[in-house]
């Protein structure tokens, strides 16, 4: 299989199955692309785990790597197109992947990744001048066209999230993400299941390494053509709505923030009527911004609220959300949502608290290379929280209000200070350092750093501190702005309450 491939290529052999920035793709030649790339795969030897690794920016063979993958019966892993050539051979070490495909913008950093992982296959696009790269296309041409084998075991992704402690984790896409089956044909039916498969040409609008996007792109395997964008532009996107006529997409809030600020004129050249369906996922909206995109869209977003490690865990349809305004939503099967003191004590309805969730399978969150960090995310087996502050009113609606942990969703994007914090104390003019979000109009959160001057007389180089760590970590990664303080608040035991000092730091009382 892939059958969908084929005989959609048999009724519509001319029509666009797969379209990105520079291409469009039929529904013949992704039906001979994706069976090549499955039964090379297939073929390969990729050890117990049986894993590959794509580290490229979106296209349709990003897209048609990872679903080779999926009908091979490999274990794909998505790795952030923005890391650091350092960065990407943890992550290809850690998941023991044995393929790595890249493209002309990560192929420099990919091969150098590759060679202190082990990984001595490297597969690329656009990648001409580099001779440690297999052609894509040269690749392809080894490989069968036949039809891979329907008895295929469906294995999920293996995504890595931020670390905590400044090395990320790899957590397998859970049962509510991916669809598993015991063959391709029972994992194409659990997909049919999904919110997206009863509409049209659906829009991946964000980068394939989250997963939202990931899912997206699977919608393929129901006969659902793919208009794939690459980096986000707010008037491209509501053009390529437009040209393309798509109906679902999944977005996160500062692509709506984005696009609702593009001029009045600018909105009004592109039909989006076409939209019939749009997921909201990443981080809690802002009141008006939601409210703003129901008035202009229509009451067509689902808002998905959870993680990497374990999916959605609430969800909220327009309707409901404007009788219940920020709210997250309902927890949905096999999730029940709680409000719980800090001993784990459940609190009143309507009270402020530690948000948790419990999974009715008990499987909580699973890192599979850390068992002392999956520990530490399930104080009870099942129960786990993604670092929220909250309360759950009457209805059994969730609201979000704060959040205890140190992650900063800036943008959509899920970062942890201590990534940037554990290397900026190495730095000569750093004593100490806190790294925290406060808010921004545009992206949610920024992370800002707060440090303590090793010399206070003297005037921090901000500029100089910034240019170092960028050389260190993925730009992503780092503060957007940095601020000398005589001090981080640190308690007797030498720990920081981020919460306290982000308070202090928005309220001038550092100083």
């Amino acid at each position: 299989m892939p059958k969908f491939a084929r005989e959609q290529a048999i009724r519509t052999p001319n029509s666009a199955a797969m379209t990105d920035p520079s291409k469009s793709l039929t529904w013949e030649q992704v039906d001979e692309i994706i069976n090549r790339a499955a039964n090379l795969i297939l073929a390969t030897d990729l050890g117990e785990k049986r894993r590959i690794a794509v580290f490229a920016e979106n296209s349709s063979e990003t897209a048609l790597a990872h679903l080779g993958g999926l009908f091979g019966g490999a274990s794909s892993v998505p790795v952030n197109f923005h890391l650091t050539a350092e960065e990407a051979s943890y992550i290809l070490k850690d998941s023991e992947s044995y393929i790595l495909f890249v493209d002309d913008k990560t192929a420099e950093r990919g091969i150098r990744a590759s060679r202190e992982a082990g990984i001595t296959s490297v597969i690329g696009w656009d990648c001409q001048e580099y001779t440690e790269v297999t052609n894509w296309d040269d690749w392809l041409l080894t490989g069968s066209p036949d039809l891979c084998p329907d008895e295929v075991v469906p294995r999920p992704n293996l995504l890595y999230t931020s670390g905590t402690t400044g090395l990320p984790k790899g957590t397998e896409l859970p049962p509510t993400m991916f669809a598993g089956g015991s063959t391709m044909t029972e994992h194409i039916e659990g997909l049919s299941q999904s919110g997206f498969a009863e509409f049209g040409t659906h829009l991946v609008v964000g980068p394939m390494y989250h997963t939202g996007p990931l899912s997206g792109m699977r919608l393929l395997t129901l006969g659902i053509p793919s208009v794939i964008l690459g980096r986000f532009d707010a008037e491209t996107t509501l053009a390529t709505i437009d040209k393309y006529k798509t109906e679902s997409a999944l977005m996160v809030p500062t692509h709506f923030v984005r696009m609702l600020a593009l001029p009045e004129d600018v909105k009004r050249k592109y039909d989006i009527s076409s939209m019939k369906f749009a997921a909201h996922t990443g981080a809690k909206c802002p009141v008006d911004v939601m409210h703003e995109m129901i008035e202009w869209w229509g009451p067509i977003f689902r808002d998905a609220y959870g993680a990497s490690e374990v999916g959605t865990v609430c969800a909220i349809t327009s309707k409901e959300w404007l009788e219940n305004p920020g709210s997250v939503g309902k927890a949905i099967p096999p999730f029940t949502a709680y409000v719980l003191d800090d001993d784990l004590n459940e609190l009143p309805t309507g009270t402020e608290g530690r948000l948790f969730f419990r999974d009715a399978t008990g499987r909580g969150i699973i890192y599979p290379n850390d068992p002392q960090k999956t520990a530490q995310a399930n104080p009870e087996p099942g129960l786990f929280t993604l670092g929220e502050i909250g309360y759950i009113n009457e209805n059994g609606y969730v609201f979000i209000t704060d959040r205890f942990s140190d992650m900063v969703v800036s943008g959509g994007v899920n970062i942890y200070p201590a990534e940037a914090e554990q290397i900026l104390i190495d730095h000569p003019e750093v004593a100490d350092i806190g790294c925290i979000g406060i808010p921004h109009q545009d992206l949610g959160e920024e992370l800002i750093a707060l440090i303590v001057p090793t010399n206070p007389a003297s005037q921090l180089d901000t500029a100089e501190i910034s240019n170092w760590l960028r050389d260190r970590l993925s730009h992503y990664k780092c503060p957007r702005s940095y601020h000398a303080v005589p001090t981080l608040l640190r308690n007797t035991m030498g720990k920081i309450n981020k919460r306290k000092l982000r308070d202090a730091y928005l309220n001038d009382e550092l100083n």
